[in-house]
This record gives structure tokens, sequence and C-alpha cells, in this order.
């Protein structure tokens, strides 16, 4: 399985993420492409122009050219890979797809969009149907918009783009307060879990409060000792003040307890990290949680110096929906 489907989908609905103009949508809503939900099939059911189908349909080419989509990220940032999602889309799915990328202001119009330069970043490449078609894509520059080509027609169920976001971190400043630093919107991630069995992990850093309990972060039931963890990377370096860690629609399986730990290691790869003989500064001491609760700490955070990173404990297991660190970015990384 390919490690880039780990990080975020940054052109998800969810996040911002919205599909700006197709040159074609007779049989399905280019809309689709960007829902946060797995494609659903629905048998039987037809609409006036055809077999319903979760996702983005053109008709059938009579002449020269390709269909295309222009996606709008949610979250403007650095992707590292794809997936072309063609799931129910078998027999009608097209031949092969390219990805173009460009960084554009905000506020632009379709129009102006499809005057830009644009750059290739996946050449033209084979399409399975009823498959997630999973490309990964050289890290390169901030991306805030592409163009899904399709050759020759045909449907597209979902478009995942994974990666990490690049925030204007000038324009933060200039805004004042304090900020999310692990906020995926921050450029945060989640780099390592001890179990995400039930949820994503990247749910934990995610924006607004969680829908429901599969809106968060929750690890199996804890049938041995010890308890569960989380690793995670700040988008900037900065000092810590305030601490939200939030279990809401977590009731009968929140942690009976987390904690914090900090460390300043730029540049240290997961492995590094993840070695039991690194040491961590103490954020946060064991403290009690409660079930479908927001629980903000201020006096209780530890002065513990300027961080990178955060290992979030929770004892023994459980479900956390939302974990927010506020605080002071520095004024470089």
């Amino acid at each position: 399985m390919a490690n880039f489907i780990e990080l975020i989908d940054l052109a998800s609905e969810r996040l911002g993420g919205a599909a700006l103009a197709a040159n074609d949508e007779f049989f399905a809503p280019k809309e689709s492409l960007v829902k946060p939900s797995r494609p659903e099939w629905k048998e039987g059911l037809y609409t006036d122009r055809g077999k319903w189908m979760d996702g983005w349909e053109t008709r059938r080419r009579r002449e020269p050219g390709h269909d295309w989509c222009l996606i709008r990220l949610g979250l403007p940032g650095v992707v590292s890979g794809v997936c072309v999602d063609t799931t129910h889309f078998s027999g009608n799915h097209p031949e092969a797809c390219s990805i173009e990328a460009c960084d554009a202001a905000g506020g632009v119009n379709a129009g102006e969009l499809a005057a830009m330069t644009w750059t290739e970043i996946l050449a033209r490449s084979a399409l399975s149907g009823n498959t997630e078609n999973l490309f990964s894509i050289r890290p390169g520059g901030r991306v805030t918009h592409l163009r899904l080509n399709i050759y020759p027609d045909g449907g597209v169920a979902r478009l995942r783009v994974y990666g990490r976001a690049a925030p204007d971190w000038e324009a933060l400043a200039a805004a004042g307060g304090a900020v999310d630093l692990v906020a995926a919107e921050h450029g945060g991630l989640v780099l390592a879990v001890s179990d995400d069995f039930f949820s994503s992990r990247q749910h934990l850093i995610l924006p607004g409060r969680g829908r429901d309990m599969s809106d968060g972060w929750e690890t199996r039931r804890r049938r041995g000792p010890g308890h569960d963890w989380a690793v995670l990377e700040l988008g900037r370096l900065g000092v810590i003040r305030r601490i939200e860690v939030d279990t809401l629609h977590f009731k009968g399986n929140a942690p009976g307890a987390c904690s914090i730990e900090i460390a300043r290691a730029p540049g240290v790869s997961l492995p590094e990290l993840l070695d039991p003989r690194r040491a961590w500064t103490p954020l946060l001491s064991e403290t009690k949680l409660t079930p479908d609760a927001l629980h903000v700490f201020e006096r209780e955070v530890l002065a513990a110096g300027e961080a990178t990173h955060a290992r979030f404990h929770i004892y023994p297991d459980g479900g956390v929906s939302r974990l927010r660190l506020f605080g002071r970015p520095a004024a470089s990384p």
C-alpha cells in the first residue's frame, strides 16, 4: 500500500475543496469528485440521462480530444500522491488520465485558471475500472489547483489528493493571536500512532469539531499492558501555551486520561523519533479526561520551550475527536 495515503486529502470537500469547472458532466456531476465519503452504488436507480452514478461521468466522446475537470484544493499544499478512484465505474471508466497543477492566488475563476501556466505532475497513465488507482507524485512546490484530464471520456468516482498543507505563515503572523500549530491547515501532520483500528489518525487535526464518532482517532480495545499514543509534527516551530483535547461523541470509549510531551527535533527521521532512547520534555502531565467533552488546558501546560514535534499519550486506549496545540510560532522555522 502506498504510504502517501496516510497523508491528508487536500482536495476533500470537507476542507473546502471544490470542482470548479468541467468540459462535460452529462451523466454525473463533477462535485462528487471531492466528496469525503466512499462511492455508493444504488442498484436499479436511473435518472432521465441514464444510470445514477456516484462520481463525475461524461458522455461518450464522438470527436477528437479528451475531457477535463478543474479542482480547487481545500488546503494549498505539497502533493505526494493521488488516488483516481473508479469504484463502480467498470466498462465506462476512462482509459487513462493525467494531472496538471498550478499555484494561483485566491479567488481566481475558471476562466482565469484556464489561461494560467500549468505543470504536469502526473503523465498520462493507464486506469483500471472499479479500482482505487494510486499514483505517487514527486513532491514539488505549493499547489492550489489541479486539472484532471481523462482520456478520452468516462467516469471517475473520486479524486483524492494526498499531501501536506503549505500555509501562508506571513499572513498568519500578521493576523496576530495564538495559532494551532498542529492543525492540518497549518501544515501539521500525525506521523505515527500505536493503533488506528477504527478511524484515521489524521482526523485528530482536521478543522472543526468531529461530526460523529467516525470523525476522530480511535484505537481498538487494549487487552494487555501499556497505552496508546500518537506522534505529531507541528506545522511550524513554536511554543505551545494552550491545549485542547476534544472527546466529542466518544461516550463509552473515551480514554481515561492523557498526557503530552514535546521535542525540538527539526529534520529528525521518524525511526529516530520513535527510538525509545529519545528524550521528550513533558508539556502536560497525566490528566483525567471526561467522555464527550472539550477539555481546555492552559494553567496545566508546563514550560517546555520550543517544539517541532509532540507525543500524545492516551490511557489506556479509546477515541479522541480533536487535538489542538495553540501557541506562538517562531519567527523562522
